[in-house]
């Protein structure tokens, strides 16, 4: 029996793999097209924004790239979150270059306003297997509550 295709949805292409003990793992890795499209977006919205203070690019880019993470974050997702984060920063970096011709903006400036600014690349979202899992029996009345003793 072979293994089932990838396929894409919602965002995500969907892999097949293995866990680390061996067994069937579904995957799911953000689409490159739609994170090359958003990158595009915050590369006009820092175009726009080009000569605003660095606190206020930094806050609406924090928001943009959280936005991002709340749907994206999900398990066996974390290296194109990271990939995401790096690139935000790399167009950050462009964009303060791109405002004088004598801009000494060095890589540590920018890692330090990232670090200031905006979220660090990790998973929100639980495994669907811990999602679905119930935490507390249902069927007893009072589950979790100790008895009250007068």
């Amino acid at each position: 029996m072979s293994k089932p295709e990838t396929f894409k949805f919602l965002g995500f292409i969907f892999i097949c793999g293995k866990s680390r003990k061996g067994g069937f793992l579904l995957k799911r890795k953000s689409r490159g097209d739609r994170m090359r499209a958003k990158l595009k977006e915050i590369k006009e919205g820092l175009r726009k924004r080009m000569h605003e203070p660095p606190s206020r690019q930094g806050q609406w880019l924090g928001q943009v790239v959280q936005g991002w993470f709340n749907y994206h974050a999900v398990p066996t997702n974390i290296r194109v979150l990271s990939a995401f984060r790096f690139n935000v920063v790399d167009l950050w970096q462009r964009s303060f270059r791109r405002r004088s011709q004598k801009d000494v903006t060095t890589w540590e400036r920018i890692e330090s306003l990232a670090r200031e600014w905006l979220p660090p690349p990790k998973i929100l979202h639980p495994w669907p297997s811990d999602r679905f899992r119930v935490k507390h029996p249902r069927w007893e009345p009072y589950a979790g509550i100790p008895p009250v003793r007068i």
